[in-house]
């Protein structure tokens, strides 16, 4: 049965002291996670292809490894997902799109896979993202209900970390398709700050506004992947015995206005949880001209997604799909000029948000505007689209379900380039959060 508190041996820290311990296997690991293949993958599609002889043959190596003491690092044997924009020896890269499927597959793995597989990663395949990584609903459905969508476009990433078909996931974000599908779907999703991960080998859409990041079933998790996938490789991200109660300011304006009572609820339910356990939350103002950054982001993802795919659109309009169409017609009919005046927007945005962090740690939102939403959509990233905007780091934590059985999320979300204060923070709400809601 799905649920919003995972095991800990449903975790990647936790199976990793298993296998250490002596008390789990790699090969057991990637059999467990082949039998929620076999048990969900007819109804909820999650992946678009998965080498299960390369998965077993792997696992097999690393236990020999290990029993030979050699240790790959922090996820050594540990079955991991890849949205399909990442570049994966043997894989073909589709993107989303019946036309790339027929691609030969790639023959070297891109620097984030790389870096996986040198921990010690077993990559079961490639999951499934919408295409392109824009709008248009994949085949991907959300495990917590069928009828409804598990977000886009890191579909397949969430829907398979959320059912135990991999124990965590790479996904990527350009407007909210981190911290979106992965509050949809139950499960934790970091959005590292703009820079922070290589995007080379990966599919573009936007350059000004793509973040890889990893979805996992904790923050802690999330801490593991960030701190092998990142560009900045000295010094550890956060030391979960070193975190305390964080300073955190409470954002409204926008954050109100487009979130429903189920996602203000929540947010509110949570500041009463981490305010008893020692929090200190206050409220902060946004700054003055962040009403315009849902339009603002909206150019220049339009712009950038156009001329990304200028030269196969114009040849082959048929391969797109009708939302990433219009947005390609949308950002070949805008301006340069207006484009630039949104370039602009976004450099003084980010430096008026780093302005909220003055007597705060990390700020607190919605992580949606409401629960998942009918297959007719991705659901609205308005929540997110701000940040990947302006490039500072969040976090999506489950909280727990509305009355509709869904899963409910906060956002948290850190100063540029201070993932580790924002990751920090974001363990130390969890287990307030965890404790709060557990059963006896």
């Amino acid at each position: 049965m799905l649920h919003l508190i995972p095991q800990v041996d449903e975790t990647v820290h936790g199976c990793a002291a298993a296998l250490r311990s002596g008390s789990s296997s790699c090969v057991e690991l990637v059999d467990r996670c082949l039998a929620c293949i076999d048990k969900w993958e007819t109804s909820v599609h999650a992946w678009v292809s998965i080498d299960l002889e390369a998965a077993r043959r792997t696992a097999h190596e690393r236990d020999r490894e290990l029993a030979a003491g050699h240790d790959r690092g922090p996820l050594h044997g540990i079955p991991l997902g890849i949205k399909d924009i990442f570049d994966v020896a043997g894989h073909v890269t589709a993107a989303g799109s019946k036309a790339w499927s027929a691609h030969e597959p790639k023959t070297d793995d891109c620097p984030v896979v790389a870096r996986l597989r040198a921990a010690g990663a077993i990559i079961l395949g490639k999951t499934v993202t919408t295409q392109f990584a824009c709008f248009d609903p994949p085949v991907t459905r959300n495990p917590w209900n069928r009828n409804h969508t598990p977000g886009g476009s890191s579909s397949g990433s969430a829907a398979a970390v959320a059912t135990g078909m991999c124990l965590a996931a790479i996904g990527s974000q350009t407007g909210g398709s981190i911290s979106r599908p992965a509050a949809y779907c139950g499960i934790a999703g970091c959005k590292p700050s703009f820079g922070t991960v290589s995007l080379h080998g990966v599919v573009p859409v936007a350059e000004h506004l793509d973040h890889p990041g990893p979805m996992a079933r904790c923050v802690t998790d999330l801490t593991i992947l960030l701190n092998i996938i990142r560009d900045v490789p000295d010094g550890a991200l956060t030391n979960s015995a070193e975190v305390v109660p964080p300073r955190m300011g409470w954002i409204h304006g926008l954050f109100d206005e487009l979130a429903d009572d189920d996602a203000r609820g929540a947010v509110a339910s949570a500041v009463d949880t981490l305010s008893a356990g020692g929090a200190a939350i206050v409220n902060v103002d946004l700054p003055h001209d962040f009403g315009s950054v849902l339009e603002q982001h909206g150019i220049i993802m339009a712009v950038e997604a156009a001329e990304t795919h200028r030269d196969h659109f114009a040849a082959n309009p048929d391969d797109y799909s009708s939302a990433i169409r219009n947005l390609i017609e949308r950002g070949t009919a805008t301006s340069q000029t207006r484009f630039m005046a949104a370039i602009e927007h976004q450099q003084r945005l980010q430096r008026a948000v780093g302005n909220c962090f003055r007597e705060v740690d990390v700020l607190i939102c919605p992580a949606t505007t409401g629960t998942a939403p009918g297959l007719s959509t991705t659901g609205s990233p308005a929540m997110n689209s701000p940040w990947s905007y302006t490039g500072l780091p969040t976090v999506s934590i489950p909280t727990q379900s509305a009355t509709n059985g869904l899963p409910l999320a906060i956002q948290l979300v850190g100063r540029i380039g201070d993932d580790s204060t924002l990751l920090g923070s974001a363990i130390w709400c969890e287990t307030q959060i965890a404790a709060a809601h557990r059963e006896p």
